[in-house]
């Protein structure tokens, strides 16, 4: 009897031994990608960036706002991410990152990437925190019924300066108009506050004003990366851009 107890000892001891030696299996990366554009453009801009993810692997959801309140445009963000089979990274651009920062606090939303993008503090609206650190253009200005566009006579220099001129004329052209109201709407639930945040800054950015965006990168504690670009960097540098939500994607996962 003593020796099937030292027995049993010895063999538990073994592996015990051989499970610490076992090095533990690395957790999967986030597999789902949901994409919000901002304001002014839309989601076909974002093909390359798609492209690209989708050559890694990822599977990659445009959201198309309506933009006509922000109650709205969230709605359409988690629409989107109650299609997705597991959790998702949830990308902003610009007014997106107002949009991500209510829809991220769905449970199924793993971690946020802002992209030239606003990253609001709960009680904080658009138009007041841009108005804070002003963004060097001056071309927005409102329809009559409390829309807001961007002259298409400064579209190109405030907002797709690095893209080639036909480019940056059709964006101008074809340019999503959100509403007075979306912009004036205040957060009530921060996302970053209990999630993993990623932010590019566009450090040439008129539109957004870069020191702004440092700010509230910092504020938010995101782990942040500085391109050289126009707002429209999703367009500009997709490579930049895919390559920080790829490594969202896997740190979201530890």
């Amino acid at each position: 009897m003593g020796l099937t107890r030292r027995s049993l000892a010895l063999a538990s001891t073994m592996l015990f031994a051989l499970a610490a030696a076992v090095p533990a299996r690395a957790a999967e990366p986030v597999k789902n990608v949901v994409i919000v554009h901002g304001a002014l453009a839309d989601g076909s801009g974002w093909r390359k960036v798609h492209d690209l993810l989708i050559a890694k692997g990822l599977n990659v959801s445009i959201v198309q706002p309506p933009m006509t309140t922000l109650e709205a445009d969230v709605s359409a963000a988690k629409r989107m991410l109650d299609l997705q089979d597991g959790p998702s990274v949830l990308v902003g651009h610009s007014y997106g990152g107002m949009i991500i920062t209510e829809a991220g606090n769905a449970d199924n939303v793993a971690s946020l990437v802002y992209v030239a993008a606003f990253q609001p503090d709960a009680g904080e609206n658009l138009l007041e925190l841009a108005g804070r650190t002003p963004a060097a253009t001056t071309g927005i200005k409102p329809t009559s019924d409390e829309f807001l566009y961007l002259d298409p006579k400064v579209y190109a220099a405030d907002f797709a300066a690095d893209l080639p001129a036909a480019d940056a004329r059709f964006m101008a052209n074809s340019q999503v108009l959100p509403s007075k109201v979306a912009f004036e709407t205040r957060i009530k639930q921060p996302a970053w506050k209990t999630k993993k945040s990623w932010a590019l800054i566009a450090t040439a950015d008129r539109a957004i004003n870069p020191d702004l965006m440092r700010t509230m990168a910092k504020r938010a504690a995101s782990t942040t990366v500085e391109v050289k670009s126009s707002h429209a960097v999703f367009m500009s540098q997709p490579q930049a851009v895919a390559d920080l939500i790829e490594k969202a994607s896997k740190a979201a996962a530890d």
